[in-house]
């Protein structure tokens, strides 16, 4: 049980140290929209989403009211839309209707964004995947609240080099479509291996098939609550170091749980997952490469901030795996360069390279997570950048993850800015040598031999 001691001390917390729940993510399965004519489809995934969350947001700002704990965002993820428009949609103009639609409910029920528009294509590409894989950039040019995510690999089926090449095309053209708005469509795109079938953050949210009809998963977030508590013990060991951070993972992941909990009886929907990630912010003093410079590093990317993010995130996990019912998503440590002002701060010091993040991403949640770069960049090298992280994840049996933004018309040196959550970000330098005669080999990278289990 969650008493109300727990709620009172998260007040300081909130107050203080930028502790949020950063979102209540509501997963719809659309299996049942399936329909081989396209106008019935989209009706049918209209009406399946806005009466599943027609009450999603007037939830939220109750469950935030009463127990004074903010909650940033309330978003939904549906089922893979590759799947559910596979029978109706013969082009990708088919599909970017059915993403129009999303966003026309998105809108109605009033959600920041809506996570789905996605394909599963680890192992191999079905028409019906192509297809939505090459309509995305028209997809995200001409919706606000879509969020697009494609699985190129997994530690199962090792990687399908045929769509992560198709992917550097996709990201390149995004980038294109949306440069009026430096080239934000790509912020709303991201690829992945292992991607997780309940992940509540964006952009990578969908709800998997083997999910219930309809779901109820929260991500929490506190950066801010870590870095101050560490700010206690500056100086101690490695045991009170950890300790440190693994009751306090513990404090921040029952407020998700709470939260989740609440929000599952009020809406009548099953309690699925609370991911405890640390995910940052803009904000002055929500930043995962502050608490690595509380833990001894000058900046993120100074010698030992692998290890450190190592440190960080296993104790992040071992506290807040307690502190749930059920634990999923991606939860441990996010490091996207642009939402988190620490990061920012490394970049522009000359301390963190794309090379040096690669590095963290062996030991942290997700992968290289916006990343501004020149929009010249070439869409074979974004396809090599790709596959070097989905190797990671491949490899070690982890979700990793890409969202690069190349922005078109300006290079490294200068910055851009995309508001909100999103932040700004300096242009990082990429590595200019080809690796064209890689990239357009056909075929897949077989899975590692330890993935053989059975």
């Amino acid at each position: 049980m969650i008493n109300q001691f727990e709620v009172i001390e998260t007040n300081k917390m909130v107050e203080e140290y930028n502790l949020d729940v950063r979102t209540i993510t509501m997963g719809i399965s659309l299996l049942d929209c399936i329909d081989s004519d396209l106008d019935k489809c989209c009706k049918k995934i209209h009406d399946k989403i806005y009466e599943s969350a027609k009450d999603l947001v007037t939830t939220g700002e109750k469950i935030a009211k009463e127990y004074g704990v903010p909650i940033v965002n309330k978003r939904i993820s549906v089922t893979p839309i590759a799947l559910v428009g596979g029978a109706c949609c013969k082009t990708p103009d088919d599909f970017v209707k059915i993403a129009q639609t999303l966003d026309g409910v998105a809108k109605e029920v009033g959600v920041n964004f809506l996570g789905g528009y996605s394909a599963l294509v680890s192992k191999g590409t079905t028409p019906a995947d192509e297809l939505l894989m090459r309509s995305i950039p028209k997809a995200l040019a001409t919706t606000e609240f879509v969020c697009s995510s494609v699985n190129l690999g997994s530690t199962k089926t090792g990687i399908n080099m045929d769509a992560v090449r198709l992917m550097g095309e996709i990201i390149k053209e995004t980038a294109e479509l949306t440069k009026d708005k430096d080239s934000l469509g790509c912020a709303k795109l991201v690829v992945f291996c292992n991607a997780p079938d309940d992940n509540p953050f964006m952009a990578g949210a969908f709800h998997g098939v083997t999910e219930a009809d309809r779901i109820i998963n929260v991500g929490v977030s506190g950066p801010g609550v870590v870095k101050k508590a560490l700010e206690a013990v500056r100086g101690e060991s490695f045991e009170v170091l950890c300790e440190t951070i693994k009751k306090t993972a513990f404090k921040v992941t029952r407020v998700g749980q709470l939260v989740a909990k609440e929000a599952s009886q009020m809406l009548g929907v099953p309690f699925g997952i609370v991911d405890l990630s640390l995910a940052p912010t803009p904000a002055i003093g929500d930043s995962v490469a502050d608490i690595l410079c509380e833990i001894g590093l000058e900046y993120a990317g100074a010698p030992g901030t692998t290890a450190a993010l190592a440190l960080l995130n296993d104790q992040v996990k071992k506290g807040g795996v307690m502190a749930s019912s059920y634990v999923g998503g991606l939860s441990g440590a996010f490091i996207p360069v642009s939402e988190d002002q620490g990061m920012i701060n490394a970049v522009t010091a000359g301390a963190l390279t794309l090379e040096k993040l690669e590095a963290m991403t062996c030991v942290c949640s997700v992968g290289l997570d916006m990343i501004a770069i020149p929009g010249d960049t070439k869409a074979t090298t974004i396809s090599g950048i790709i596959a070097d992280e989905l190797a990671i994840g491949m490899i070690n049996q982890k979700t990793t993850a890409v969202r690069l933004i190349p922005v078109v018309g300006k290079g490294v040196g200068e910055t851009v800015e995309f508001g909100g959550l999103l932040g700004y970000a300096p242009i990082m330098p990429v590595n200019s040598f080809s690796c064209d005669a890689f990239v357009n080999r056909t075929g897949r990278i077989p899975a590692p031999i330890h993935s053989f289990k059975n």
